[in-house]
């Protein structure tokens, strides 16, 4: 599993506005390059963001459900990403002072890339997550 933290300068709430709103989905998470639906259930538990990944012409449609929505403590996803596989990925966020503390916390479970060893996905996830993370900060702290 891949783990990366984050200090913001904003408050949980922030980071979980920007999270329920689904079509900012391809504006924080790396390689997901367009929305083209969100559930109306959204960030409901079982409902699906409709997104696909890739840069084009060589983009490939999937889907990223919610599987737990505790705002603004912890929300849990599946993200699809055919034929690469499927991770959990967790958000977690808690107060620190005027801020928080954003974790990311992101596992394949499922595909080609669970079989991949664990200390070559690691350090890979962790990269594009240092990137995910400072796209999520810049939403949640302009209160996006």
């Amino acid at each position: 599993m891949a783990t990366n933290t984050r200090a913001m300068d904003c408050t949980p709430d922030d980071v979980f506005r920007v999270l329920a709103n689904g079509w900012l989905y391809p504006t924080w998470v790396v390689g997901a390059s367009r929305m083209r639906d969100v559930d109306a259930a959204w960030p409901g538990r079982g409902a699906e963001l409709h997104h696909s990944f890739g840069v084009w012409p060589f983009l490939l449609d999937d889907t990223t459900q919610m599987k737990e929505w505790d705002p603004p403590h912890r929300a849990v996803l599946r993200a699809r990403g055919w034929p690469v596989g499927e991770a959990t990925v967790t958000i977690r966020a808690r107060r620190q002072g005027s801020g928080c503390v954003v974790r990311i916390d992101e596992d394949p479970v499922k595909g080609p890339a669970t079989l991949i060893p664990r200390f070559l996905t690691t350090p890979m996830l962790r990269w594009r997550n240092v990137e995910t993370l400072n796209r999520l900060a810049f939403l949640a702290e302009a209160g996006a």
